[in-house]
């Protein structure tokens, strides 16, 4: 077993060591407030810097701060600190077992959890050879000098999309010992978006080691790579959470130092072209373009570095099928993953603009159903306030997603029925109150999202001041619905709920700090 042990670890320096080249913090593109956290994950680079009279980082180094996965990271120098201030409804005893419970969950405690299922399914025997870790029921893998036969594809009359039979017995391998038997134990989830189970279990040992010059590679991919499986990709609920598993998986991956650099290649595993108004966030991971299956179909794709990451649907998974333990909020790694978001796409918040007014956004929907169909009464109502900035946002496919995010920056009470846009309450401001003005019989899914990214979260308290257009009707499952009708809310009722969520933002911290600021004059007011 100790003989194992050392073999993990000496790949493990294979993988990183053989990557680094140049100066790592020059290529550094962070929130400004997550360089101490990775400088102290990454003390090589650290040193690096300390020694650079032209880094210009120095003000970052030797502060005390961790993400919270680390060996060492005290509770009180660690990113995250939930809070859980309501009951737990019988999930456990103790407000400690709470917050823990909570942490594993949905916050950094998660990825700790999957770093240390980390196992060596196929070891390298010499330094040139392949290499693959992956975590507990194959959920998040990476690999080193890796080959995918892809020459199959050009026969295959579907298309693929959410596909478990894409890969064939030896259509992916590398030049490694495969530990077969733990290979064997884990592909146990063969679910398309719930593990790599469906391609791992095909891995196999090839004869000649994988590089660049080895007539076994059609395409070499040179730079880091992400292989991603993607759910719904116009619905924003459902591919943010592909993004927000990536964002997760780069901190799973992060004992490489490069693991949240921007030039990398990302192969979405379907052969689709990758078209959606939410294309856009993909530049916080990636300055190259997307590939899809069709463009490497009929060849044999070779990665020096490769991961196949977390997935959106996950057994217990983030944030889709999340358990989340009652009365607690804030996760450090939902907080990090919106900062790190707006951050690389250029989205930048309020700080130096003068204005105390409350900026009140509706997200005004254009569907069919779930409609406020006296939107406009109540916006109108609420423009008598001078204090008050009311803006109508329609959110289509056809705008631009900077644009939107800028929108959320510039809100601080968020307005919206039941549906996908809701999950802009991610991009809000910490201070912002998130009003699902009705949930259409789905109470937990963005209340549960809300408390993950800790911001404030309510909804309409009287029924009877609601007032549907009809009883709904299911299309498949033939029978009344809340989700597909239209609704009116009484004037006097929703103007109540709204000095409500006023009042919650004007006590937030956040926003009296930020009129506590300096001021400068302002660029513009809002959007």
């Amino acid at each position: 077993m100790m003989v194992d042990i050392v073999c993990v670890a000496v790949a493990a320096v294979i993988i990183v060591s053989d990557l680094v080249e140049g100066r790592v913090w020059e290529d550094l593109n962070l929130h400004p407030q997550h360089y101490p956290f990775f400088f102290n994950t990454n003390p090589g680079v650290a040193d690096e810097c300390h020694q650079d009279p032209n880094c210009p980082y120095k003000i970052h180094l030797d502060r005390d701060a961790c993400w919270g996965y680390e060996s060492a990271c005290p509770p009180g120098e660690a990113y995250s600190q939930p809070s859980c201030p309501g009951d737990a409804r019988g999930w456990v005893n103790t407000k400690k077992e709470q917050r823990e419970t909570f942490y594993k969950q949905a916050d950094f405690g998660y990825v700790k959890k999957r770093r240390s299922e980390l196992e060596v399914y196929c070891q390298p025997e010499q330094e040139v050879d392949s290499s693959l870790e992956c975590s507990d029921h194959l959920r998040f893998c990476r690999g080193r000098n890796l080959w995918l036969d892809l020459r199959h594809l050009t026969e295959r009359s579907d298309p693929v999309l959410y596909h478990t039979d894409v890969l064939m017995k030896g259509q992916i391998g590398g030049h490694c010992r495969v530990d077969e038997e733990l290979l064997k134990k884990n592909t146990d989830m063969i679910s398309f978006l719930q593990s790599w189970g469906p391609e791992m279990r095909h891995f196999q040992r090839i004869d000649k080691p994988v590089a660049r010059q080895s007539k076994q590679c059609d395409i070499w991919v040179e730079k880091p790579a992400y292989v991603m499986k993607l759910d719904a990709i116009g619905n924003m609920y459902h591919h943010f959470c592909d993004f927000f598993n990536l964002y997760a998986s780069l901190h799973v991956n992060s004992t490489d130092e490069r693991a949240f650099f921007n030039d990398t290649q990302v192969l979405v595993w379907m052969t689709y072209q990758y078209r959606t108004n939410f294309a856009p966030a993909f530049t916080a991971f990636t300055e190259n373009p997307i590939w899809n299956l069709k463009d490497v179909s009929g060849k044999r794709v070779c990665f020096r570095e490769v991961m196949f990451p977390l997935l959106p649907r996950m057994i217990f998974g983030l944030y889709y099928n999340t358990p989340l333990i009652w009365g607690c909020e804030g996760s450090g790694l939902f907080h990090a993953f919106s900062r790190h978001m707006l951050h690389r796409l250029g989205v930048f918040g309020r700080e130096g603009i003068v204005d105390d007014r409350v900026h009140i956004t509706f997200l005004s929907r254009q569907t069919k159903y779930r409609q406020i169909l006296n939107e406009a009464e109540l916006a109108q109502n609420l423009q008598k306030n001078e204090t008050y900035v009311v803006h109508r946002a329609v959110y289509s496919h056809q705008m631009d997603l900077h644009h939107q995010l800028r929108q959320d920056q510039w809100t601080d009470i968020f307005v919206g029925m039941h549906g996908s846009g809701l999950t802009h309450l991610l991009f809000l401001p910490d201070w912002a109150v998130v009003f699902e003005i009705y949930n259409c019989g789905d109470p937990n899914c963005y209340q549960d999202l809300a408390r993950l990214r800790g911001i404030k979260y309510m909804t309409w308290e009287d029924s009877s001041k609601v007032t549907p257009q009809d009883e709904g009707y299911h299309p498949q499952l033939k029978g009344a619905h809340e989700k597909f009708t239209n609704y009116t809310f009484d004037v006097a009722e929703f103007q109540r709920l709204i000095e409500k969520a006023v009042k919650y933002v004007k006590g937030h911290r956040g926003w009296q700090n930020l009129q506590a600021k300096p001021h400068s004059t302002p660029g513009h007011q809002e959007l």
